[in-house]
């Protein structure tokens, strides 16, 4: 009898999880639309924002680098886990591959405040409106877009990177060869 308990627990579990995946998969796919139709391989669209220190950061000036576009908030539990790591691999990557954080419609009291207890040094652009957001369909945060050298999107990641290897990987497949 135990034997059967454990079994119809277990095949509860797998069904569940399918389940899961199943609803995420409709969820993606009915929603793409209304979320942007960036895909991997498309020009990333150029946009300017400036930072909290009042300096203008435009995506394009970075062509010929790789970079690391992060759209964040400072509330979002998955972005505080990932921002150590992006300090780290700033430093490592410098000049190869740039980070530019784009927080999303918070004040710059919020983002100084966030920077200051993280340490952050990277660029931090703030997308008042969501203008930026909305034109490469963000949702949820954090999404993370890989550009490569050549403004084009290598790899678009939907959730945090909460493992330093992650990042790492992910800088290596933008960072221009050399």
């Amino acid at each position: 009898m135990e034997k059967k308990k454990k079994r119809l627990v277990i095949r509860t579990a797998i069904l569940a999880v399918l389940a899961g995946l199943v609803m995420y998969t409709l969820y993606t796919n009915l929603t793409k639309e209304s979320r942007g139709s960036l895909e991997e391989g498309d020009r990333a669209p150029d946009f300017v924002l400036r930072d909290v220190n009042g300096q203008t950061h435009q995506l394009s000036d970075y062509e010929g680098k790789g970079v690391f576009l992060n759209f964040w908030g400072t509330w979002c539990e998955p972005c505080k886990k990932e921002m150590p790591y992006m300090e780290k691999l700033a430093k490592e990557y410098e000049g190869q591959v740039e980070i530019l954080a784009v927080n999303v419609g918070e004040s710059d009291f919020q983002v100084e405040n966030f920077a200051k207890q993280y340490g952050l040094t990277f660029p931090i652009a703030i997308d008042e409106g969501k203008e930026v957001m909305d034109t490469y369909g963000v949702d949820p945060l954090p999404t993370t877009f890989m550009i490569k050298p050549d403004g084009t999107i290598e790899q678009i990641v939907i959730g945090g990177l909460v493992q330093e290897d992650q990042l790492r990987a992910l800088f290596e497949r933008v960072k221009p060869s050399s």
